[in-house]
Order: C-alpha cells, then sequence, then structure tokens
C-alpha cells in the first residue's frame, strides 16, 4: 500500500483540503483512494510516533504507533484501497513552536524520519505546501495573538526576518529524513483555493472530484477579530494597528526582505532544487516541462510541475 503525506504548512488551505476530501470521501474511495484527516490522525492510531511523556520509552511507544498503523493499513487493503493520503498540518510542528523558536519547523526532519519509520517505509511521495513567508509569519502571528500570545513588538519580528532559515532549508531537512521519497512542493498563491488540483498534484494521472473544491475556511482572525481576542483577556488592543481587515505586523522593508528570501526559494525550486524536489506552479494542461523557459533566469518565475524525482 502507498502512503501519500500531505504537509500543509498553512492552517487555512489545510482545513479547506481537508473539507473537500472528507466531502468527496466515497468518489475517492471507488478509485481505492483512502483519507487520513485530523480525525483519524489525532484519535489515537498516531500516538506514540512523537514521544509523550509517560512510563514507556520512545522507541517502545514509536514501535507501538506501528504495530497499530500497520493493523489499520491491513483493514483498508482488505476494503480495497491501495493508497492512503494523510493530511495534517501538525505532523510537521505545530505552528506555535514556530513562534516560540522563531523559526520554519526547526525539528521538521527529526519529526518526519519517526514517521517514515511508523509508516514502515511506505511512504511514496511527500507534498509540501509554502507560503510567502511574509504572509505565511502573518498568519501565525494573527492565529497566536488570538489564542494568547502577546502583540509581537519590532524586535521580535526582527528576528522573524534575519533568521537564516527559509523553505529551502526545510526541503533540505526533508530530503534527509526520506531519502528516495519524492517530494513535490506546492505554492499557497496557486493551491490555496483549488484543493482537487492540489489532490491532483499528489496522486497524479487519476481524475480528481471536485465537489466542496472552492470552500475556503479556517481564516487567521483579520483586526476587529484580534482586537475582541485582546479585550477579552485585558490586554492592549493600541498595540495592533487602526482600520479593518487582515493585520500586516511587518513594515515595507521587512515585508520586502521576506518576500526576496522567498523569491529565492521559488529560483531555487524553479532550477532543480539540487535534485531534492520539484516544484508544482501551476495546473491543468498548460503545465511547464521539467526545464526552465529559454533565456529564463528571473528569481521567483513560474516554470510549473516538472517530472523528477529525488536522487
Amino acid at each position: 500500500m502507498e502512503i501519500i503525506l500531505h504537509l500543509g504548512a498553512h492552517r487555512t488551505a489545510s482545513t479547506s483540503f481537508q473539507h473537500y476530501m472528507r466531502a468527496n470521501a466515497g468518489a475517492l474511495t471507488a478509485q481505492g483512494i483512502g483519507y487520513w484527516g485530523p480525525d483519524v490522525t489525532r484519535d489515537g492510531v498516531l500516538r506514540g510516533v512523537m514521544p509523550l511523556a509517560g512510563a514507556l520509552h520512545a522507541n517502545q511507544q514509536l514501535e507501538r504507533a506501528r504495530g497499530r498503523i500497520a493493523l489499520r493499513l491491513v483493514e483498508m487493503q482488505g476494503q480495497g484501497l491501495h493508497r492512503v493520503l494523510v493530511s495534517d498540518e501538525n505532523i510537521i510542528g505545530a505552528p506555535r513552536r514556530n513562534l516560540r523558536r522563531g523559526r520554519l519547523y526547526p525539528g521538521i526532519g527529526e519529526r518526519v524520519a519517526r514517521f517514515a519509520h511508523a509508516f514502515d517505509g511506505r511512504i511514496a511521495r511527500v507534498a509540501l505546501s509554502v507560503r510567502a513567508q511574509d504572509s505565511w509569519w502573518a498568519s501565525v502571528l494573527a492565529y497566536g495573538v488570538a489564542r494568547g500570545h502577546g502583540v509581537p513588538g519590532q524586535d521580535d519580528l526582527d528576528r522573524l526576518v534575519t533568521v537564516n532559515r527559509h523553505w529551502r532549508e526545510v526541503i533540505g531537512d526533508l530530503a534527509c529524513a526520506l531519502p528516495g521519497v519524492e517530494l513535490v512542493v506546492l505554492p499557497h498563491e496557486v493551491y490555496a483555493g483549488r484543493p482537487e488540483e492540489r489532490l491532483h498534484a499528489m496522486i497524479g494521472g487519476a481524475q480528481v472530484p471536485r465537489k466542496a473544491s472552492r470552500l475556503w475556511l479556517n481564516r487567521a482572525p483579520d483586526l476587529a477579530g484580534l482586537r475582541r481576542a485582546v479585550l477579552a483577556r485585558g490586554g492592549d488592543v493600541t498595540q495592533l494597528p487602526e482600520g479593518e481587515g487582515r493585520w500586516q505586523p511587518f513594515g515595507r522593508d521587512q515585508r520586502l526582505a521576506l518576500q526576496e528570501a522567498y523569491a529565492d526559494d521559488l529560483f531555487w525550486l524553479s532550477a532543480g532544487a539540487e535534485g531534492l524536489a520539484r516544484l508544482c506552479e501551476e495546473t491543468g494542461l498548460d503545465a511547464a516541462g521539467r526545464h526552465l523557459p529559454s533565456g529564463q533566469n528571473a528569481r521567483g518565475h513560474q516554470n510549473g510541475c516538472e517530472k523528477r524525482r529525488l536522487a
């Protein structure tokens, strides 16, 4: 049985994709495709893959999780399923850990290596959703403030801008943890509102259903929502800017620096990512081929889905 991991690096896109997968469960089952969303992954089957405090050693916890997963997969195989897509944004670490550490997914390599062992080497493909760092961090900060984190100050924001860890480093850690596994990178800017295209990029040529394919769920709270959250806990709302709509905590120069970092990441990916991953930026029948267009060497150019596997 083939396992595909969907590592959503953005809560809104992950939630919308999970809703789409549940809405189309019947059609996907008919194609032999099973689905584990958070309702499965957080209901005990993966318990112990990441060690929990308790009497059992971390390795014992991992082996027990491995046994539970194997039994569940055997059961699904008996139902005629030959491929299982596992989607849970917390597999690579909760966003609050990124806030505490001030960097993108610092423990992703160790985490995913444990999941690879838990699935007994059956992971055939990993799809990682990425997003421009200025928008990604703004969304994570908004969720954080809404859930009790303090409003970040200028020094906090500067640290997020200057840290030398971007998607390129995250992808490198993933590739080291999963040797021989195909790694597909899906930009949020292309796939955020297209869960059916996201699924198509993950499973290849199979026809994908389109029911519930245009829902946009679990958006980050806007400024009005953040003010209500801060006021409810007795905080100082003057730390938030005036106005309405989406909160953008970064100043102009900070945003430009983060956007430049993302452009560098996309350029590295579009140039081949040193054989570590393939970038899917275009959808549909007109997706670009495996080489950069002639004469094209600008950073961040969208050159589409390449048919290249990990070295």
